[in-house]
């Protein structure tokens, strides 16, 4: 009897042995002198960037310990201003804005770490439906086209040359409206053909106003279309920051990989509260579809080049710069293995 009673008292011992260090273990995730703050600056709002949503909506920043903050720049001069100006810590926007800030000379360059999309996210939409499209019916059209210098125009010009077209000689090519206003231009009537982001363009079908006909994201190829980037300052100081920032990217990026557009689509849609979420899911799929959601963090030297192509053919690249110079691949890859 005696012996049973030991058994037992050294068994509850354990137990709560257990119970306090699981205890300890929780409190230490959720104690908020634990939790850093991370101000992350987006240059539009799109479900082109759903795995950034979902890293916050499924808690994997807070996994983490990191109390993400998620602002919106509308634009990637202002998403970059806002970063060089200490407004942000981390921003997310295209690639091609780290090569402009260091071709003129920032003695602090801002370094890409963890890629998110890894294709153009604009497509083709026309005004009225073509059952059998071919990208020779855009000459001599009016085209509407995005601002110069952005990546949705360098990679629109890139596809149209590599399908034989001159965007300055064979369309009526115009380039003077302002992001936001492009799609009600088009609603309005101006250009027989428009690229457009989602769920933009969906929504255009839905209404009858456009069709989409094709894809630039298919057709350029793997870029970094847009990356999360910080100054290299921050970089060094905050170096177990971002490692936890990345991780929590690439867990979302495997989610996001791994589950349905609906199931996506559910978990994003509060960030979307004006667009139905069964559009949310059909955009969703559509860049499942083509690939454009990295699948990890890595942004490698292929898709660098391939930048850098892209910007060349436009006649935007101001130098050529070395992958290894603006891109952190060290933190991304180390994650990945874990």
């Amino acid at each position: 009897m005696k012996k049973s009673l030991k058994i037992s008292f050294s068994s509850l011992l354990i137990f709560i042995l257990m119970f306090t260090i699981a205890a300890c273990n929780n409190t230490d995730k959720t104690d908020p002198e634990k939790i850093e703050k991370v101000r992350l600056v987006e240059v539009t709002r799109s479900i082109f960037y759903a795995p950034e949503y979902v890293a916050i909506a499924k808690g994997f920043f807070e996994e983490e310990g990191l109390d993400v903050e998620l602002s919106t720049a509308f634009g990637g001069d202002k998403t970059m201003t806002t970063l060089l100006s200490n407004g942000a810590d981390i921003a997310l926007v295209g690639s091609e804005t780290s090569i402009y800030v260091y071709a003129q000379g920032s003695n602090n360059p801002v370094i890409n770490f963890a890629q998110l999309t890894q294709t153009d996210g604009t497509f083709l939409v026309s005004r009225e439906k073509i059952d059998n499209f071919s990208w020779d019916m855009l000459k001599g059209s009016t085209f509407l086209g995005q601002r110069t210098g952005g990546m949705p125009q360098m990679v629109g010009e890139f596809v149209l040359k590599k399908h034989g077209i001159d965007p300055h000689q064979d369309l009526n090519l115009i380039q003077n409206i302002d992001f936001a206003n492009i799609p009600s231009a088009f609603a309005s009537g101006t250009g027989d053909f428009v690229q457009l982001f989602e769920p933009q363009a969906s929504i255009f079908e839905q209404e009858g106003k456009g069709h989409i006909i094709a894809s630039f994201g298919t057709e350029s190829g793997h870029v970094p279309y847009t990356t999360f980037m910080a100054k290299d300052s921050y970089m060094k100081d905050n170096k177990d920051i971002v490692e936890k920032f990345t991780r929590a990217v690439y867990k979302a990026q495997q989610w996001v990989d791994t589950h349905s557009s609906d199931e996506i689509a559910e978990a994003i849609k509060t960030y979307f509260p004006d667009t139905d979420v069964k559009l949310i899911s059909t955009v969703v799929d559509r860049y499942k579809e083509q690939g454009s959601f990295a699948t990890d963090p890595i942004l490698d030297v292929e898709e660098w080049n391939n930048l850098q192509n892209i910007m060349d053919e436009a006649g935007e690249l101001p130098k050529e710069v070395d992958h290894s110079t603006l891109v952190n691949t060290k933190i991304a890859e180390k994650v990945k293995e874990e």
